[in-house]
């Protein structure tokens, strides 16, 4: 009898295959005192630790063949940069010499200060960050303690054509296992916006995370199927299902083939309108990766990661640099920076709040609210964004602008920054578009006076709609109220796309609705003219915006609109993807 488990598809696609439930063992931390005669004797047993660390990373990334995508080898590469940087390398063993305990008590006191400042983040791509924390120091961990992998290398003997299901995977995990003929993934913990999920995707193995007790639930080698689409597994499936998904699997590939036939082609709908497909940028490591990619240019550069982990901001030169580096790479392609968008909910190290907490950090001081209370932070990096406009072509956006007095106040530090930079004799671009986005509910009803005020707008769907509906996507209680389209939401977006029609204001769209092809035919609808969104995406959305006739959607769309009703919502947003 067939036995379905349900979680969150991370990758789509269907697979089939015997299951292989791979699990370590728990790491139990204990701490002791280390006398201080061998304080250095452990020190130096925490630096061979990491070095060994060091060469396993190696030695994986040498294993991928030469000509995969550098967006895959830069997983790799980011837990490499995370094994050398300071956080990890040097601040435990500080920790050791301070509190005179052992290499394994240090790291995990290390692991879990940098853990809490990454859990009581809002945006869900920075909370699951932490998740990388762990693979690493993980593999630190299990060097000091001598645990060995040999159950992971045996299981790899044995892993072509088969179905890994786990309690979780590092994105090292993955890639070796994809390297020996792995062809799907569950795991019983993780995020669709993990390092682990968005390899996955970028590896196209279907994928379904956040299935409870998968381990317990299913048995060695039993035929399973996987469907990354809808988020399920199925245990012992029966013929007709097996006949069902084999099927899916065949026209899976052959729109894989097709979407392939879209790569140099322009995204340009049935009727002629041309729409404009960009991507979303995080780390620094991203930069070479995406731009292999057919984009645009970049929709959405987050600068927080400049600003984390580190006792002091960076300086305006170190950010000038990165933001030249990102315009070299994208060659004359435009690039859009927003600013700073951290605050009570995204705590930096630096000691910049006096102590200021926040019942419900949400709501409380963080993005431009953090920005215009501390100069100081703020200041700087307009400079730098400023001074990279000369480099090439730059937008500058900024997040959680809600009312008048704040584009008041974000004009006069921009005229500042500007009057700084002539007096040095620094070289700018004077006509350095500025947007803002739209991401709090009283900006999208207050879209005229923004799209008035501002060179573009750009709609950030994961705050606009978690506000809209007063509702945290990744609150396991309440996340079910999480509804890209509820009314409310499509009419806020709706009415900030007007907005920019009716004042000649472009806008456009960076949230994760903007990457998900379901939504792609409804925006198009409703005007949008310019989506951005990860890379990997780009493709899906293509194919849709080639075969849509906008014409022929603006008016089912409009119809669309005046709904209430959910299901009636779903049905009619389900008639738009019939081409």
């Amino acid at each position: 009898m067939a036995l379905m488990l349900s979680g969150i598809g991370v990758s789509r696609g269907v697979a089939i295959g015997p299951c292989q439930i791979f699990r370590r063992d728990e790491i139990e931390i204990l701490e002791y005192a280390i006398p201080r005669s061998l304080l250095m004797d452990e020190v130096a047993r925490f630096e061979a630790a990491i070095l060994k660390a060091k060469q396993q990373l190696r030695q994986i990334r040498q294993q991928i063949p030469a000509d995969t995508s550098a967006e895959i080898t830069a997983f790799i590469d980011a837990h490499l940069l995370m094994v050398e940087d300071e956080v990890l390398s040097r601040a435990p063993i500080n920790l050791i010499k301070r509190l005179q305990c052992n290499a394994e008590w240090a790291l995990k006191s290390q692991r879990d200060a940098l853990v809490t400042v990454f859990d009581v983040m809002d945006d869900p791509y920075l909370k699951t960050r932490c998740d990388d924390i762990d693979h690493v120091v993980n593999r630190i961990q299990r060097i000091l303690l001598s645990h060995s992998d040999h159950m992971h290398e045996a299981l790899l003997q044995q892993s072509r054509g088969s179905i890994i299901v786990s309690d979780q995977l590092s994105p090292a995990d993955i890639l070796q296992m994809y390297q020996r003929g792995v062809i799907a993934f569950i795991t019983e913990d993780g995020a669709t916006n993990s390092h682990t999920a968005i390899l996955a995707r970028s590896l196209g193995i279907p994928t379904v995370v956040g299935v409870h007790h998968a381990c317990d639930y299913l048995m060695q080698s039993e035929s399973l199927v996987v469907d990354g689409r809808y988020g399920i597994a199925i245990a012992s499936p029966d013929n007709s299902e097996l006949d069902f998904y084999q099927d899916c699997i065949e026209h899976d590939l052959a729109r894989t083939n097709a979407l392939k036939k879209l790569d140099g082609l322009p995204a340009v709908t049935l009727d002629g309108c041309g729409i404009r497909l960009m991507v979303n940028l995080e780390l620094a490591e991203e930069i070479a990766n995406v731009t292999q990619f057919d984009a645009d240019g970049v929709g959405l550069l987050r600068t927080e990661m400049l600003f984390m982990n580190r006792s002091a901001p960076p300086d305006e030169e170190e950010q000038y640099q990165f933001y030249a580096r990102l315009i070299r790479a994208f060659k004359g392609r435009p690039v859009t920076i927003r600013t700073l968008d951290i605050g009570a909910d995204k705590q930096l190290s630096i000691d910049l709040l006096d102590g200021h907490s926040c019942a419900n950090p949400a709501l409380g001081l963080r993005a431009i609210r953090l920005c215009l209370k501390e100069p100081r932070l703020f200041l700087p990096q307009l400079r730098a964004i400023l001074r990279a406009s000369a480099l090439g072509p730059i937008r500058m956006m900024v997040p959680m602008l809600s009312n008048m007095h704040e584009v008041q106040q974000l004009k006069q530090l921009v005229r500042m920054s500007k009057a700084v930079l002539r007096e040095k004799g620094q070289s700018f671009d004077e006509a350095m578009p500025l947007g803002a986005m739209i991401e709090v509910p009283a900006a999208a009803i207050s879209a005229a006076y923004f799209a008035q005020q501002f060179d573009f707008l750009s709609i950030g769907t994961n705050d606009l709609i978690q506000y809209t509906l007063a509702t945290d996507r990744m609150d396991a209680e309440a996340g079910y109220l999480y509804d890209p389209l509820h009314p409310a939401v499509l009419r806020l977006i709706s009415l900030t796309i007007e907005a920019g029609v009716r004042y000649g204001t472009p806008v456009s769209m960076c949230g994760e609705m903007a990457g998900d092809p379901r939504f792609t035919a409804l925006l198009l609808g409703m005007g949008l003219r310019e989506f951005s969104m990860h890379a990997v995406m780009l493709s899906e959305v293509k194919s849709v915006i080639n075969r849509s006739d906008v014409a022929l959607l603006s008016t089912q769309v409009e119809a669309l609109l005046k709904l209430y009703e959910s299901e009636a919502i779903n049905t009619a947003v389900e008639a738009l993807n019939v081409h």
